[in-house]
C-alpha cells in the first residue's frame, strides 16, 4: 500500500534565498526518494519542513491523506504528531546513554514492558542485539549508524527522513555502508526521504530522485533515468554524469570485470566487493568518437553504433548514440566535423576501462 507525499511550499530565509518546492509522489513501503542537489538548493529546508522543525511561509504539506501544514487554513501539525523518524548526518546519539537507552528514547509514552519489547524487536531487526549495553563511544561508524536508525524506527514512524546519512563517515566506511543502508531501508519497510548532494550516494540509495536546483524541484523520476536523461541544462549541470545505465557484472580477469550493458559487453576496472546488478557511470567527455574501429588503441572498449541525435552546446556538440544502449558523448565542433558525425550515420565509441565507474545496486 502506497502513501502519497505531496507538498507545494515556500520558505523565505531572512537575508537569504527563497525556497519554492513542489512535489507529489506515491511512496511504497521501503521505497527511497532522494532529494538531490548542490549546497543551498533547498534540500535541508524541505526536509526540515516535512519534519515540522521549520514552518513554511506559505503552501501545504500532506502525507497519507493527512494535512501536516496548510498556510491558508492555518494548519501546522507539530513534529511529534507527524510520526516521522529522523536520522541526522552526525547520528546525534546521546553519548552518556547505552545503546538500549538510545533506541528506547522515543518510547517514553509506552509502559515499561512494552518499551523493552519494542527495543528488542528493533535491535533484532537491525542486528544490534549484542550492542545494547555499550555506549556510542564504544561503537564503530557502521554500528552507530545502525543504532541511530534503530532509534528512528523504534516509535514505528510512517515516514523516515535521512539528512546526508553517510557524510559524517570517512570514505572507505561510506563505500562499505552504502549498500548496507539501502538494504536496511528496504527491509524496514517504511518509505524514506534521503537528502544528499553526493551522486554516488543518490545512485546507491535511491529508487526515485527529485533534483532541487535554484530553489525549486526541477525533475523527478527513477534515479538512473534522471542521471541519464536530465530534463534541462540546469539539471544536467547538477547531476554531472550524463551516462548512468543499468548493468550486470558477469566475470573478471586481471583486475578488470566484464560488464553487460544492454546488448553491449565491456570491460571496467574491478571496484572490488561488487557483483551482480550495478549502475555503470560514464561521463560524456570520457567517450571518444571515431569513424571506424582502431586496430591499436588504449581503450579496451570499442562500441560500434549509430548517431541518433546531435545538439550544439556552445563550442561543444552533445552526441547521442545507440551502441546497444543509449550513450552520450561531448565533443568539440571541429572534432565532430572531423569524424563526419550525422544523425543516422555510423560511429565507433571508444571508452577506456577506468572511465567506467560501477556503483552497487541493491
Amino acid at each position: 500500500m502506497t502513501s502519497r507525499l505531496a507538498f507545494d511550499l515556500e520558505r523565505r530565509h531572512a537575508g537569504g534565498p527563497t525556497i519554492r518546492a513542489a512535489l507529489t509522489e506515491e511512496l511504497a513501503p521501503g521505497q527511497v526518494l532522494v532529494l538531490f542537489g548542490p549546497s543551498g538548493s533547498g534540500k535541508t529546508t524541505v526536509m526540515r519542513c516535512l519534519a515540522g522543525i521549520d514552518r513554511p511561509d506559505a503552501g501545504f504539506i500532506r502525507f497519507g491523506g493527512e494535512s501536516w501544514f496548510d498556510g491558508a487554513a492555518r494548519i501546522h501539525v507539530p513534529p511529534q504528531r507527524r510520526r516521522v523518524g529522523l536520522l541526522f548526518q552526525d547520528h546525534a546519539l546521546f553519548p552518556h546513554l547505552s545503546v538500549e537507552a538510545n533506541v528506547g528514547y522515543g518510547l517514553h509514552g509506552l509502559p515499561a514492558p512494552e518499551q523493552r519489547e519494542r527495543v528488542g524487536e528493533t535491535a533484532s531487526l537491525l542486528g544490534i542485539q549484542d550492542l545494547l549495553t555499550r555506549r556510542p563511544g564504544q561503537l564503530s561508524g557502521g554500528q552507530r549508524q545502525r543504532v541511530a536508525l534503530a532509534r528512528a524506527i523504534a516509535p514505528r514512524p510512517r515516514l523516515l527522513l535521512l539528512d546526508e546519512p553517510l557524510s559524517a563517515l570517512d570514505a572507505p566506511t561510506r563505500e562499505e555502508l552504502r549498500g548496507e543502508l539501502r538494504a536496511l531501508l528496504h527491509r524496514i519497510g517504511v518509505p524514506s526521504v534521503v537528502v544528499t548532494h553526493d551522486r554516488v550516494e543518490a545512485l546507491g540509495l535511491g529508487d526515485r530522485l527529485a533534483v532541487l536546483a535554484e530553489g525549486a524541484v526541477r525533475q523527478i523520476g527513477l534515479v538512473h533515468e534522471v542521471f541519464s536523461a536530465p530534463s534541462d541544462l540546469v539539471v544536467a549541470r547538477v547531476v554531472g554524469t550524463e551516462n548512468v545505465v543499468r548493468a550486470r557484472i558477469f566475470g573478471s580477469e586481471a583486475g578488470l570485470v566484464r560488464v553487460e550493458i544492454g546488448a553491449a559487453r565491456m570491460l571496467a576496472v574491478d571496484p572490488g566487493h561488487i557483483e551482480g546488478e550495478v549502475f555503470a557511470c560514464i561521463r560524456a567527455e570520457e567517450v571518444l568518437l571515431e569513424r571506424a574501429p582502431h586496430a591499436v588503441t588504449s581503450a579496451r572498449n570499442q562500441l560500434p553504433g549509430t548517431v541518433t541525435a546531435l545538439s550544439l552546446e556552445g563550442p561543444l556538440v552533445r552526441v547521442t548514440l545507440d551502441v546497444g544502449f543509449r550513450l552520450v558523448a561531448l565533443v568539440t565542433r571541429p572534432g565532430a566535423e572531423q569524424v563526419g558525425l550525422a544523425v543516422g550515420g555510423p560511429v565507433v565509441a571508444l571508452v577506456k576501462a577506468p572511465a567506467i565507474r560501477l556503483v552497487p545496486r541493491g
